[in-house]
């Protein structure tokens, strides 16, 4: 779904392969709070290699004796990949299990602490992620693109794994709009964010497409670090200067009922292209999400490359809670994702055997 889309630095040529081995795939959670040490909330820093986030989960909730909903995380994590994330397992009174029995090879608990407040979704301020591209078919050319996105970013769009596999989510959310009923909360929450999502990229496409990075009067722009927004009317140097230093960033709204948020000709942009897709807008005020504010562009923190030989090549970078390391990996190679290869050739040879 993400190929389709607008590329701020032009499609990219050059090729490379990711996740040939969950190894090649890193990703490290960051939280913004240092843990209490005490209370009846247990916060375990497990690594995880070819498990996902539920299957931890329900391993935690088995393991404590504790019912799955007292087992709570940050966010979901990629199973093809080996990640380190944090799991809060809230258990009443002083007793504290034996956590480094649950050591093995794909689970392995490296931090345990107490903590007075349950973990919940979104409790992230990022995560670091460590990429390795093999079979690049030309490292020069991707090393002038890695300069390009270091400087100026590239589009914020939500990865593909927002949508479900082939974009099933979005299909399910319309079955939802149109009178479906969905009974399961953690679905429900799944398909209203897949339809916003593809509000967002779309209307963030759009942009791209006709503007590029110009500003228009009636923006809404964030102030950078933070979730505040407010409008500007018109566009002076101050402002200008002030977008160019990053202090302010381009917005495209992540949709729901109640203002916009821009005025003048950036609403005019915004209510025309989000004109196709008036089922999800309806669907996403009937139930009762709220207009908000997402940046235009997404930039890595402490972005750094190290070239391993003429093929291979490292990425290492920082990402705010909610960015996806595939928006800046589409925009420097077209990838072949190896563990989806590895998927489909599974798929194909089971469709056989039947």
């Amino acid at each position: 779904m993400l190929t389709s889309l607008t590329y701020l630095h032009g499609q990219p040529t050059i090729t490379a392969d990711i996740r040939s081995d969950n190894a090649d795939f890193i990703v490290q959670e960051i939280l913004p709070f240092t843990m209490t040490g005490e209370g009846e909330h247990h916060l375990l820093y497990i690594q995880k290699n070819g498990l996902n986030t539920t299957e931890v989960a329900e391993r935690l909730s088995k393991f404590a004796k504790v019912h799955p909903r007292d087992v709570s995380y940050a966010g979901q994590k990629d199973k093809n990949a080996i990640t380190e994330q944090w799991f809060c397992v809230r258990i009443p009174g002083k007793e504290t299990p034996e956590w480094q029995h649950l050591n093995g090879e794909l689970l392995t608990v490296l931090e345990a602490t107490r903590h007075n407040k349950k973990l919940r979704i979104g409790a992230l301020s990022g995560n670091r992620f460590k990429l390795t591209l093999r079979n690049v078919s030309a490292i020069d050319a991707l090393l002038a693109r890695l300069e390009q996105v270091q400087q100026v970013g590239v589009p914020n769009y939500f990865g593909e794994q927002r949508f479900g596999h082939n974009g099933a989510n979005i299909q399910k959310a319309r079955d939802m709009f149109a009178g479906k009923k969905v009974k399961n909360s953690n679905q429900k929450s799944m398909y209203l964010s897949a339809a916003r999502s593809l509000v967002f990229n779309q209307l963030v496409s759009a942009r791209l497409d006709k503007h590029q990075l110009a500003p228009l009067d009636g923006d809404c722009v964030m102030l950078s670090g933070s979730r505040s927004f407010f409008t500007v009317e018109h566009w002076d140097d101050t402002l200008l200067e002030r977008l160019k230093t990053a202090d302010i960033q381009l917005s495209a709204p992540l949709w729901g009922e109640g203002e916009l948020g821009a005025n003048g000709a950036a609403a005019q942009f915004e209510t025309g292209a989000a004109a196709a897709f008036e089922s999800e807008l309806v669907g996403l005020a009937k139930f009762g999400l709220k207009q908000e504010r997402r940046p235009l562009l997404l930039q890595a923190e402490q972005f750094h490359w190290q070239q391993v030989d003429d093929t291979t090549l490292v990425l290492d970078f920082i990402l705010p809670a909610g960015a996806f390391a595939t928006s800046v990996l589409r925009e420097l190679v077209q990838y072949q994702d190896m563990a989806e290869v590895r998927r489909q050739q599974w798929l194909a040879s089971k469709e056989q055997q039947e």
